[in-house]
């Protein structure tokens, strides 16, 4: 019929088959399966160890600070928990969700779910909520551990636990999509840590969330200024640190209007090249690339043969 399109994908098997849209079975499989795996997360010492790890240094970072932010009496130590904070976000959507999808899929747990009716739905409908759920868990340890550990900010009103949360909320929204995006496209989970942790670290350094931006260059801040960590990290400052810090802002105010458009900008687009190459990376798996991957891990010796 006239403007209605419908793309075929193969199965494991090879048979063709119509893709399902996200029913409300999808849904229920797919909160299921993320409860399952939090269940997972939380009795995995090994897996756990990465978050607490960070949440460790961020306090430790913070203790070991003692100046004050420049033209402010706020502590140094509260600016770097807010950066952290909104780094430990940026991280889960940058380096955590793309090494989950990458090792799943060479683990052909995509590839099983394509012969699953809402397979991939349900799986992406799990992902987004462990991930939901971690982030938060994560933000909510080291801002309760940094209040009574090294008298670390706390929002002090309503206004600013609803800034909080929407910039923590919107976030989110920034990083995850195009995590997904970035997990689609890595080639193997050999290469897919050296490939997005330099990056990631190179703009926690640029873009002012462990000492005050204006202390760079300004072509540095301007760079900066395109990413979205930049603004999580500024939000995150407006909701921790008191009014008189704004002044060590390059504008010398929070611009809360500009880390909304900037950070849901970064969604549309997240979203925009997540959708299709999730689908291309699913349309592309099957038994014989998969089996080709394996046999190439076991030649370098990455994996036992």
């Amino acid at each position: 019929m006239k403007g209605t399109h419908v793309t075929n994908e193969a199965d494991a098997t090879g048979r063709t088959r119509t893709p399902r849209r996200p029913t409300r079975s999808s849904w229920r499989a797919g909160l299921l399966r993320g409860g399952i795996e939090l269940r997972h997360l939380l009795r995995n010492p090994k897996e756990m160890s990465g978050h607490l790890t960070n949440v460790v240094v961020a306090l430790l970072v913070a203790a070991y600070i003692s100046d004050d932010v420049p033209g402010t009496h706020t502590p140094m130590g509260h600016l770097a928990l807010a950066g952290f904070a909104a780094y430990l976000l940026f991280q889960i959507g940058l380096i955590n969700l793309p090494q989950m999808l990458v090792t799943e899929r060479e683990e052909g747990v995509l590839l099983r779910l394509r012969a699953t009716p809402g397979g991939i739905p349900a799986y992406l409908v799990a992902k987004c909520l462990l991930l939901v759920v971690v982030a938060v868990g994560t933000l909510a340890l080291l801002l309760g551990a940094a209040a009574l550990l090294v008298d670390g900010p706390l929002p002090r009103g309503g206004g600013d636990w609803l800034t909080l949360l929407w910039v923590t909320t919107l976030g989110l929204l920034a990083v995850v999509p195009l995590g997904a995006a970035i997990g689609a496209v890595l080639p193997n989970p050999r290469e897919a840590l050296a490939l997005i942790v330099l990056p990631t670290m190179g703009l926690l350094m640029t873009s002012g969330a462990v000492f005050p931006i204006t202390s760079l260059p300004v072509p540095v801040q301007q760079v900066a200024a395109v990413f979205p960590l930049k603004w999580m990290a500024q939000g995150l400052r407006s909701a921790l640190l008191p009014d008189a810090a704004r002044t060590a802002e390059p504008a010398g105010s929070w611009e809360l209007p500009m880390v909304a458009l900037v950070l849901a900008a970064w969604a549309v687009v997240g979203f925009l090249l997540a959708v299709p190459l999730l689908r291309r990376a699913a349309r592309r798996e099957s038994g014989s690339r998969l089996a080709a991957r394996h046999r190439k891990a076991a030649g370098s010796g990455s994996v036992p043969a």
